[in-house]
């Protein structure tokens, strides 16, 4: 019989992170669900949806700060003997529209930190295991056209993380590969609020009259991709940065807060 194998979702205890771990079981993965904070809920649902052969455990640590990182890697690989997939849906983001220079200090370390460094210290820690099992699937999250480093403006701080963590996907995915060890980025689109844990047949009549698909989006479309990426005939699949967003292009070319600002203030912009 083959072994399962056990999939690690930081950031995993809501939002797109929570649906991916429900699919994963439904999909016969053991499951390691990673979170900053006790969760007691996580853990009550995390028995329910374990089928008596599954493992699915939950996992406290700050991915923000490396020490936590790494431990976190080390207590999940003494947990299971194995990490087969690193699922890293962390990310913070300031829904409020802001330019640059709004930005407090304090506001720019937890993007940057939160975005780029958490990814970059679990995957860090987790690279040897994989290596050493020659087989790993790797999966980062950005945003729709991250691929392609545009301005976006109000967005800055953001689109500066993930935009670094395109490149280190691709840069990856080319040294990893003789490993067996596929990398690879999923940009949603604009999947927010409770529908990042729904399934598609909870949102297929609801329209979405921006999305070209003309339906709002779901976790299980973010879902699906997650465990096609992690399958072992996807091993041809690496250094993608893979949009899931009904053709929706959630980039707007010019400030909307600069406008707002202006016109209600009165100030033009200076031209310099």
């Amino acid at each position: 019989m083959k072994q399962k194998r056990v999939a690690l979702i930081a950031g995993g205890t809501s939002g797109l992170g929570k649906l991916a771990a429900i699919w994963m079981l439904e999909n016969n993965w053991h499951l390691a669900v990673n979170g900053w904070r006790e969760h007691p809920e996580v853990m009550e649902w995390l028995k329910k949806q374990a089928k008596p052969d599954q493992i699915a455990e939950f996992f406290l640590a700050d991915v923000t700060k490396q020490e936590e990182a790494t431990q976190l890697i080390e207590d999940v690989y003494q947990r299971f003997g194995r990490i087969d997939a690193l699922i890293h849906t962390v990310g913070p983001f300031i829904r409020e529209r802001k330019l640059f220079y709004e930005h407090r200090i304090s506001e720019i370390e937890q993007m940057i930190t939160g975005n780029l460094y958490s990814a970059l210290w679990t995957i860090h820690a987790v690279l040897p295991y994989m290596r050493q099992q020659k087989w790993g699937r790797i999966i980062t999250f950005g945003f729709g056209r991250a691929g392609e480093a545009p301005a976006w403006p109000d967005r800055s701080v953001y689109a500066a993380a993930k935009t670094a963590l395109v490149s280190f996907t691709k840069s990856l995915a080319v040294e990893e590969a003789p490993y067996g060890i596929t990398v690879n980025m999923i940009c949603p689109g604009d999947i927010v609020g409770e529908r990042k844990e729904l399934r598609i047949e909870d949102v297929q009549h609801l329209p979405d009259h921006e999305t070209p698909r003309g339906r709002s989006g779901s976790g299980e479309d973010v879902s699906r991709v997650i465990h096609f990426l992690c399958q072992d005939e996807s091993d041809f699949l690496t250094g993608n940065i893979i949009q899931v967003t009904g053709g929706l292009d959630v980039i707007h070319p010019t400030s909307k807060r600069h406008r707002k600002t202006s016109k209600k203030k009165n100030i033009h912009p200076d031209p310099c």
